[in-house]
């Protein structure tokens, strides 16, 4: 297997551009053979969250792996229930714990609902106390990413959005690029919408290289620069998601590719006060 390239954040930690994500696995037991395969097939960036309610099981995995805590990208997230200052940081202490580590490499804040300002403060302090190697943002769009970069010590490392063929973020890229954020995407494959693992396109580009549509689409997102932490709990997709590091997409695929963009969510619009509701009563 060809070795997963790496991203230098705006701080100079190194980040591999793929890794693996554990969102909506809620079966602990499940979640925590799911990281062991991954950590044994190559995976070395692990993608949790508070919200996910599957720390613990991330944790259990990484400390009985054979792989050193210090080759694992360990990522994980603040809920909105969890935002502000002194609320951000008792719940990244409960997230080390949970993970049993004494460090993480990355926290986002993971909506940009609530007293965010207060949250991300409580982790420009931890990464001062050398608890957190990078902080960063996820779900932030442009208009209120830029106004955070305006207001705070530091910018963010990372912005994780959803980002996928469909969905390609060319203008928040643009903005994150100004000021020296890396975007990470999730949902890579727009979870099986609108069709991506049979979609033409990807298919016929596929074919060229002996290659499944979703190897492409995974493929376009790296050679683009952009994280991508695909999730699955089933081993061989795991390697086929892996198995994306022996080819090179020609600048001809990348266009056909780009074209597909549709510019628009398939999820959730983030901007929705309906979803904006929602979201601020979930709790944690």
């Amino acid at each position: 297997m060809a070795a997963i390239k790496t991203v230098k954040l705006n701080n100079g930690v190194d980040m591999p551009l793929e890794g693996f994500g554990v969102f909506q696995v809620t079966d602990l037991t499940v979640a925590e053979q799911a990281v062991t395969e991954a950590l044994a097939l190559g995976y070395r960036l692990l993608d949790t969250a508070q919200f996910y309610q599957n720390e613990t099981a991330v944790g259990k995995a990484i400390l009985k792996s054979p792989v050193p805590r210090e080759d694992i990208f360990l990522t994980t997230k603040v809920w909105v229930s969890n935002a502000g200052e002194e609320k951000a940081r008792a719940s990244v202490m409960q997230s080390l714990q949970n993970l049993q580590t004494d460090y993480l490499d990355l926290v986002l804040v993971h909506q940009p609902y609530g007293d965010y300002y207060g949250t991300y403060r409580a982790l420009e302090q931890l990464y001062h106390e050398g608890v957190i190697r990078a902080i960063g943002v996820s779900n932030f769009l442009p208009d209120r990413y830029v106004d955070l970069v305006k207001n705070v010590e530091i910018v963010p490392a990372v912005n994780q959005l959803e980002t996928h063929v469909f969905y390609q973020q060319k203008e928040a890229r643009q903005w994150l690029q100004k000021y020296g954020t890396q975007i990470e995407s999730w949902g890579p494959f727009a979870e099986g919408g609108h069709g991506l693992f049979t979609n033409p396109t990807l298919t016929r580009i596929g074919q060229q290289y002996q290659k499944t549509a979703a190897q492409v689409a995974l493929r376009f997102l790296v050679q683009s620069g952009i994280v991508a932490i695909p999730k699955t709990v089933h081993q061989d997709r795991m390697a086929q998601n892996l198995a994306i590091w022996d080819f090179e997409l020609s600048e001809t695929d990348m266009a056909k590719i780009q074209a597909l963009d549709e510019e628009q969510t398939v999820f959730e619009d983030h901007r929705d006060p309906k979803f904006v509701e929602r979201i601020n009563g979930l709790r944690v």
